[in-house]
């Protein structure tokens, strides 16, 4: 599909896709769920944390993507991961600013079709990037209760009995299109992700199309890059006070204007 010439909205119905890991980590320390604007949250976390961390998925008004293509000004391809763990996720990803922000792209990228559940891939992120300070046995208990609600109410907003496996052409999917550096270092690193969210109910339903902008931060642990709780309080204290970056597609001059760098699929 070119994007130049898609149509979609900022504001869409599948907010509880939005970083499957991100959703973990919300839910393991006790956040407000997604959904709503970053930019109207008023509450904070029960570890104090300020509120951006718990509206890390922001949405805006209606959006158009124009006809006309402006080139990108900054591509990246990241690296791949060395290795696929038992979960099915890329791992082992270069200890460098763009291995983490692909470490942080896989953690953001979902796709649910046939009998693959939005359970089984925040379950699977959550073991495979998030931080082992993180991983306990209530926090684990926390995102399957979680993510058992998430993907009810995936099913509900398709118009599917709840439980049952996606029919011939239904799907979900979060990719990431772009992103944008917020601090690096060495061993952590927090970023904007811009990702695009498409949704089809059957083989002879519409395509949905919609984009989301998230808050993101890893840091380098055993070898890896992880999120951690720790981290997204960092970063959201970083952003404190600061303007967000403007949701706009690659093609879009204000994809540019707002410094955004688009992501190429790797080789």
């Amino acid at each position: 599909m070119d994007v130049s010439r898609t149509r979609g909205t900022w504001n869409t119905p599948a907010t509880w896709l939005v970083g499957a890991a991100l959703v973990a980590v919300l839910a393991l320390t006790g956040y407000v769920a997604l959904g709503g604007s970053d930019d109207d949250g008023n509450g904070a976390g029960k570890d104090g944390a300020t509120p951006s961390v718990s509206q890390s998925a922001s949405l805006a008004p209606t959006y158009t993507v124009p006809d006309d293509w402006t080139e990108p000004e900054h591509w990246a391809a990241l690296p791949r991961g060395q290795r696929t763990d038992r979960y099915g996720n890329e791992v082992g990803f270069p200890h460098t600013t763009e291995g983490a922000v692909a470490a942080l792209t896989a953690a953001n990228t979902t796709d649910v079709e046939g009998e693959r559940t939005l359970r089984d891939e925040q379950l699977a992120n959550y073991h495979s990037y998030v931080a082992k300070g993180d991983q306990t046995d209530q926090n684990t208990e926390n995102v399957e209760l979680a993510s058992i609600d998430a993907d009810k109410e995936m099913h509900q907003k398709m118009g599917l009995p709840v439980g049952s496996d996606l029919p011939s052409g239904a799907y979900v999917r979060n990719t990431v299109v772009a992103y944008k550096v917020i601090k690096a270092s060495p061993d952590e690193v927090s970023v904007w992700l811009l990702a695009k969210v498409t949704q089809k109910a059957g083989e002879t339903q519409k395509e949905s199309v919609s984009y989301t902008r998230t808050l993101m931060a890893g840091i380098w642990e055993d070898g890896d890059w992880k999120m951690s709780s720790h981290a997204l309080v960092r970063a959201s204290q970083q952003t404190a006070g600061q303007p967000k970056p403007q949701m706009a597609v690659p093609g879009d001059a204000a994809f540019n204007e707002h410094g955004w760098t688009a992501i190429r699929e790797a080789s």
